[in-house]
Order: C-alpha cells, then sequence, then structure tokens
C-alpha cells in the first residue's frame, strides 16, 4: 500500500519524533511505501529514515523552490512546479492518506484532503495521527461542525482519529483489505 503522509518539515521535540520513528518503522516492515513531501528535513526526514531502514519503499513529491532540500536516495523523486500540484500527486499516489503533527502547510494540505472526500472526489481512507493530543482541539471542532449541522457526513466517514501509529495503520489495512502477515491487530476506537 502506498501512505501518503503529511507532516512537518521542522525539527521538533522527542514527544513527536519518537512515535513518529515508531510509525515508519511500521510502514516499512508492513512492506508499505511511504509517498512523502521528498524533503530530507525535519519529521519528514524521521519518516523516510524510519521506512527505509524498515525495509520500504520511497515516493517523493518535491516542489520546485524546495527541490535543494530533496532527499537523495529515494527509491523515486518527483518535482512538482508548485505546491498545488504537489498536492494533487501525491494524493494520486496514495491508496491511503495519513496527517501526522506540522504547521500550516500540513493543516492546508489536511483540510483540502477532507473537502475532497466530503464532495466524494476521492474516497482514500484518511486518518490524522493524533500524537500527543496535537489534534484535540481539531477533533472538538470537526465534532462541533458535526453537530450544528456543517458536515454532509458523519465525521467518522470522513476522517479517523488515532492515538499512534499502531492504530493508524491498523485502520488504513482494515480499510485497503490488507491481509499481509504484518497487518497488526485492529485499532480500539478513535482517540481522543
Amino acid at each position: 500500500m502506498n501512505i501518503c503522509v503529511f507532516c512537518s518539515a521542522a525539527d521538533l521535540d522527542d514527544r513527536y519524533v519518537v512515535p513518529a520513528r515508531r510509525f515508519a518503522e511500521l510502514i516499512g516492515k508492513g512492506g508499505h511505501a511511504l509517498v512523502w513531501g521528498g524533503s530530507d528535513t525535519g519529521l519528514m526526514k524521521v519518516m523516510a529514515d524510519g521506512v527505509q531502514e524498515a525495509g520500504g519503499k520511497l515516493i517523493g513529491i518535491s516542489v520546485e523552490f524546495l527541490a535543494h532540500k530533496a532527499r537523495a536516495g529515494a527509491d523515486e523523486m518527483v518535482v512538482t512546479k508548485d505546491l498545488a500540484e504537489r498536492k494533487a500527486e501525491m494524493l494520486a499516489r496514495a491508496d491511503a492518506i495519513v496527517i501526522m503533527v506540522g504547521g500550516t502547510g500540513t493543516l492546508d494540505e489536511a483540510t483540502e484532503i477532507l473537502e475532497l472526500r466530503k464532495h466524494g472526489l476521492h474516497s482514500k481512507p484518511v486518518v490524522l495521527l493524533n500524537t500527543a493530543g496535537f489534534y484535540d482541539g481539531l477533533h472538538e471542532q470537526f465534532r462541533r461542525m458535526e453537530d450544528e449541522g456543517f458536515l454532509p457526513l458523519p465525521l467518522t466517514d470522513l476522517v479517523f482519529f488515532a492515538a499512534d501509529g499502531v492504530g493508524a495503520l491498523a485502520y488504513l489495512e482494515e480499510k485497503a483489505g490488507f491481509t499481509g502477515a504484518a497487518a497488526v491487530p485492529p485499532p480500539g476506537g478513535p482517540a481522543r
């Protein structure tokens, strides 16, 4: 499965780095490919390192103005002309999407993916990886949107909130019908 991960290119605290490294190892050991922004910095580097070291494939999608930060040694590296083309290429190459901790760029990517999903323009499973409660506020906002009628479909059909990488990968493998030996047990439910 090609798992697209949107995350920060910033250097972050260990409370985000350590779980990201564990998640990356699960992706690689599970025989999955990482589709990511192609950068060799910050959390993007942590993810690429972990997946590659665990035997997974790397598919980088960079953008012209960041090409100088692209990871050497990826299995494949595509350089797009702008951020919109980059997001579209990442989505096209993905079987599933995981949104990890990040700043405004990651939030932009997340909301665009969810808007496309809301309108039925893609049906790939989407997970918000809620490491250290990073997305608790967003989860609460989404619940309010659902309760007040702003979402045309149930929140659980739009996005799955996972507390950790094990839950995220289990959800994705279940949705994709993955039956490989490396599959992890089903998640216990959405994270708070």
